[in-house]
């Protein structure tokens, strides 16, 4: 679903002559310092969700719905592309890059219109994981969505938030893999569930 609607999205950029940057595919300063911050920001905010943020929220150690992948080196490669390209690329031109300019048309540019559609377009992407990944899942979502969405509004551009996800994403996946979910989990609140 999430790959038709990425792709939709940029058909309808393309037939629409919209401006690519105003779904944030602007050139970035300097590739080199957005992917390392991308990719160290997006390492540092999983590790401080699973270590700090989700045991605090009561979440348990393991993440049920993605357990398949521990010791599960063909599920690795599967989830590791999944991360980069559906979740990094495609959820942020979904959430970020389509529903700012979107909701931008509709709600205005002021401050209090950037505020709300960082905080709409999070709780639509907390809601989009709710089903796969139950309370937890999109309680991490829904924060994880702040956090991007603001890297957004303040940036305008998409090239962060979408390495950042994937980095994000992509760290997830190696700590199930590695069967290093509660050890990670335990690392501050060692009674946690």
């Amino acid at each position: 679903m999430t790959v038709v609607a990425a792709l939709l999205i940029l058909g309808w950029a393309h037939f629409t002559h919209k401006p690519w940057r105003e779904l944030g595919f602007v050139r970035p300063r300097s590739w080199a310092a957005t992917i390392a911050s991308g990719v160290g920001f997006g390492i540092l905010l999983k590790l401080g969700m699973k270590v700090l943020v989700m045991p605090l929220l009561g979440a348990p150690s393991f993440n049920a719905a993605y357990h398949f992948i521990a010791g599960n080196p063909s599920a690795l490669l599967e989830m590791i592309f999944v991360s980069i390209v559906i979740a990094g690329f495609g959820e942020e031109l979904i959430y970020r890059g389509y529903l700012f300019e979107r909701l931008g048309k509709v709600l205005g540019h002021g401050a209090v219109a950037r505020i709300a559609t960082v905080v709409l377009t999070s709780a639509l992407f907390a809601a989009m994981h709710l089903p796969d990944q139950g309370r937890f899942g999109a309680e991490q979502a829904l924060l994880t969505g702040l956090v991007s969405g603001t890297i957004f509004m303040r940036t305008k551009s998409i090239w962060l938030p979408m390495i950042m996800h994937a980095a994000f994403d992509v760290t997830a996946v190696v700590i199930i893999y590695m069967n290093l979910e509660a050890s990670v989990a335990h690392l501050v609140f060692p009674g946690s569930r």
